[in-house]
């Protein structure tokens, strides 16, 4: 325990700074030590008891919760989203809002972000972003084939050109199917000039914006076309697929499914993926949890946004 005059003189300067908000160099002044005193005295206060600094989380963050997920799936981050309600419409609502806040705060000059398509959460996020100032050299790129049935193909180009306007960048759309009939296809539309400048952007991405899919595709997806037959998708489950991202299929260890099927798809893949800066995995709900919690465990993505029930049973495995 530290002297008497030795305590007095550390409670004196915590009430200045911690009470009356003097900066420490008026307290140096007034006191006539040097601000490296004050700053020592000031960690004192802490070591002695004087001080005890607790965080007050405000109802409806899960600060803690997200904690036990960065820690036990090695992330980078993960933001957790007070749902009101475990039903699919409302968390899609809520994620959108907070994946757009999230990305009003986090673009940076020179930012490549890709966007996937066929996701309703990405277009939920999108709806939901407010125009940002203009940084220089941002680009908005396509990271899944987006061409398809011509009503669902309107979500797609959406989603690229509506963010790229949005975060005021130049929209680099991938021209193609997400899923092709042959490997041979695939070959033909990857020499594509304008396929091929966005595929040359993949491996320059700073940050990604993926939806997680369950092995039954969304409404959205079936919609696009972009899906495999219901006897490939048979071929994925005896395979123990349990979900995907950007139609690149993994089971419930995050282990990639391989098959003939994986060379008709057109999209980044996941090792690419995995090297981004910022890949941030948007997804949420009972029907997903289990694709959530392999995309989580194959390393896939590195920030994840998801809804509170989802988090709480994620921790809990």
């Amino acid at each position: 325990m530290a002297k008497l005059d030795e305590l007095r003189i550390i409670a004196r300067v915590a009430r200045m700074y911690y009470e009356w908000d003097i900066r420490q160099a008026e307290i140096a002044r007034q006191l006539g030590l040097s601000q490296a005193t004050i700053s020592r005295l000031l960690q004192r206060s802490k070591q002695e008891g004087i001080i005890r600094i607790s965080v007050s989380v405000p109802t409806g963050v899960y600060t803690e919760l997200e904690e036990s997920l960065v820690k036990k799936f090695n992330l980078r981050d993960a933001i957790i989203v007070d749902c009101l309600e475990d039903k699919e419409n409302t968390i899609l609502r809520d994620l959108g809002a907070s994946a757009a806040y999230y990305l009003e705060s986090a673009i940076q000059a020179n930012e490549i972000i890709g966007i996937s398509s066929w996701s309703s959460t990405l277009l939920a996020m999108v709806d939901a972003l407010h125009p940002l100032p203009k940084k220089p050299g941002v680009k908005v790129v396509q990271i899944l084939g987006g061409v398809g049935n011509p009503n669902a193909e309107v979500h797609a180009t959406h989603l690229t050109s509506r963010l790229a306007a949005l975060v005021k960048g130049e929209p680099i759309f991938l021209p193609a199917p997400g899923v092709v009939g042959s490997e041979a296809a695939k070959q033909v539309l990857l020499e594509d000039e304008y396929v091929g400048k966005s595929i040359d952007l993949f491996d320059r991405v700073t940050m990604a914006l993926v939806g997680i899919g369950a092995v039954q595709p969304s409404a959205l997806l079936a919609e696009s076309g972009n899906i495999f037959s219901s006897q490939e998708q048979d071929l994925l489950v005896q395979k123990r697929a349990l979900g995907d991202v950007l139609l690149r299929f993994f089971d419930h260890q995050g282990k990639p499914i391989e098959s003939e099927l994986d060379k008709r798809v057109i999209s980044m893949s996941l090792e690419q993926l995995r090297k981004v800066d910022r890949a941030i995995g948007i997804a949420g709900g009972s029907r997903k949890f289990a694709a959530i919690r392999g995309a989580l465990r194959g390393g896939w993505i590195n920030i994840l946004i998801t809804d509170r029930f989802t988090a709480a049973k994620l921790a809990k495995e």
